[in-house]
């Protein structure tokens, strides 16, 4: 039992992670109907930075919040890039936000190499319930539930937030009554990034991070947020947690070989799912 226990609440940390990189999938898609695949990019650059800055003196919470903020910026300019030109379209921009992608792997390993990197978290092992677990995993649900609940808050309560969710009800709508949409497009992407860069910093004390690690991220991310369609943040939350728990689940009692293929199977069959209640898409002449 005391097994158990411990790899639920490990896998709920990592889960979080995973809900982290989702919610920025969701906030952007909502707005720009782009899968930015270059999502992990932005928790590979930011892990990387806080690591630099640690190792340089920086202390906890400032190296942190700075790779954070790497992650918004690059979110922003990689939406400059992809959706800045008036007129494009959403899979075109996908393919930039691809191509962007790999461009980060080169800039990583030209900065930083392309050794594993990562960096002390909150030290000590919890004791929960018989069971012994890394602390830090703790911290990581601890920060991810009030990221929502804050998301929450800006979406419903505040005037941009609004603005977010009437570009993402109806863009044309949101248009006509005279919000701007690619600034809107924009900062969603800022919002992606700094949530990709969250998710980078919180998890690398207790997974290791390398160039090539948004692979992983992107793809557990995209796994929890396609549960809610990639639209609705509170499912992505709960995809990231169940994908997390069953991951570690089957790492604890099958092999640690098999995790990402959860998360694909996973995904596979809520598209499937999703396919099959949608039924066939009828084409319209214009």
């Amino acid at each position: 039992m005391s097994d158990l226990i411990g790899y639920l609440v490990t896998g709920l940390g990592i889960g979080a992670g995973f809900a982290l990189v989702a919610s920025g999938l969701v906030a952007i898609y909502r707005v720009t109907r782009v899968v930015n695949f270059a999502q992990g990019a932005f928790a590979v650059l930011a892990a990387m930075l806080a690591a630099s800055l640690l190792g340089a003196g920086v202390p906890h919470g400032l190296a942190e919040l700075g790779g954070v903020t790497l992650g918004a910026l690059t979110g922003l300019i990689v939406g400059a890039v992809a959706i800045g030109r008036p007129g494009t379209s959403p899979g075109t921009s996908l393919i930039v936000t691809l191509g962007l992608g790999v461009l980060a792997y080169a800039v990583e390993i030209l900065i930083w190499g392309d050794q594993p990197r990562s960096y002390p978290g909150v030290p000590g092992v919890a004791d929960l319930a018989g069971a012994r677990l890394q602390a830090h995993y703790l911290l990581i649900i601890a920060v991810t539930v009030p990221v929502f609940a804050l998301m929450a808050w800006f979406f419903t309560r505040t005037d941009l937030g609004r603005a977010l969710s009437a570009c993402a009800s109806n863009r044309y709508a949101a248009q006509v009554v005279g919000i701007d949409v690619r600034r809107m497009g924009l900062l969603a992407f800022t919002i992606g990034g700094a949530l990709g860069g969250l998710a980078g910093v919180l998890t690398t004390p207790v997974q290791q991070v390398t160039f090539d690690s948004d692979v992983a991220l992107i793809v557990n991310g995209f796994a929890a947020a396609v549960l809610g369609g990639l639209t609705r943040p509170v499912i992505a939350l709960a995809g990231g947690l169940l994908l997390g728990v069953a991951q570690t689940l089957a790492a604890g009692y099958g092999g640690g070989a098999y995790q990402v293929e959860v998360a694909l199977v996973l995904m596979l069959t809520v598209m499937i799912v999703q396919a099959a209640r949608t039924g066939p898409v009828v084409e319209t002449a214009r």
